[in-house]
């Protein structure tokens, strides 16, 4: 059993892809999905699922539950518990093997080699939950995986930059910056990427404070001498980049 929510909800077996059905059964098994194992009550369900429930919506979602519970298990006898979408307490869980989930997956690669991180980025096909981005319910996942996801774009730029292949981490690091402008520590890679001491630097420049950090990684970048040297821009083998244009002016007013 595979599922995947990193782009638009898809489940496959070893048969082929799964029919999730319609909007409402794809929006509980995301909804049991963003539990990660945990409970979700049926009143919490019906809550997430309508803004104004309708008479019957807890035999509605009874019957979503039980469509997803065949589409998951097609060869579960009649009449025997379901394994994978079970009935605990008040409502329902989803009992799913840790690789199951595409982001599961993503998650508990970020701390692996450079392999690991190609494949765990990979994995994205789209925005997280990308069906379900205007939902409550899904926001604050969302928000942590396309965190996790910055992290990542990160971390494999420091594995590329401490195996002395500074060269290759510079185009994606330069979309990530352009993506994020105000984020630091993208800035920060991408200024030791376009060093020629780039591994070097690496290695010494990491520390606690990321202000710090800033400070010491550009003190090992050469600059050039020259009385119309803009410091909001720099050239090197690899391109010429710019700083985002500041957002408050000198005095603390905003621009």
């Amino acid at each position: 059993m595979r599922i995947g929510v990193l782009g638009p909800l898809l489940a496959a077996d070893a048969t082929g892809p799964i029919d999730l059905k319609g909007p409402r059964h794809r929006a509980v098994l995301a909804r049991l999905l963003v539990a990660r194992g945990r409970v979700v009550p049926v009143d919490m369900l019906v809550a997430d699922l309508w803004e104004d429930p309708p008479d019957g919506a807890v035999g509605a979602i009874q019957t979503f539950v039980a469509a997803l519970r065949k589409a998951l298990e097609p060869d579960r006898p009649p009449r025997t518990p379901a394994t994978l979408l079970v009935t605990e307490g008040p409502g329902y869980a989803l009992k799913l093997a840790p690789d199951a989930v595409d982001a599961w997956r993503f998650e508990a690669a970020l701390n692996g080699s450079l392999s690991a991180l190609d494949e765990a980025l990979a994995l994205w096909r789209g925005p997280a939950y990308a069906e379900f981005t205007d939902q409550a319910w899904a926001r604050a996942e969302i928000t942590r995986l396309d965190e996790l996801r910055l992290l990542a774009v990160e971390r494999r730029a420091e594995a590329l930059l401490g195996l002395g292949r500074a060269a290759e981490a510079v185009p994606d690091l330069q979309a990530h910056v352009d993506g994020q402008p105000l984020r630091e520590s993208a800035w920060r890679l991408l200024a030791l990427a376009s060093t020629p001491l780039a591994a070097r630097a690496m290695r010494w420049s990491r520390c606690a404070a990321p202000g710090a950090c800033w400070r010491t990684s550009s003190a090992s970048i050469p600059v050039p001498r020259c009385g119309n040297w803009n410091p909001t821009s720099w050239h090197t083998p690899h391109g010429s980049f710019r700083l985002p244009r500041p957002l408050y002016w000198s005095d603390g007013t905003r621009r």
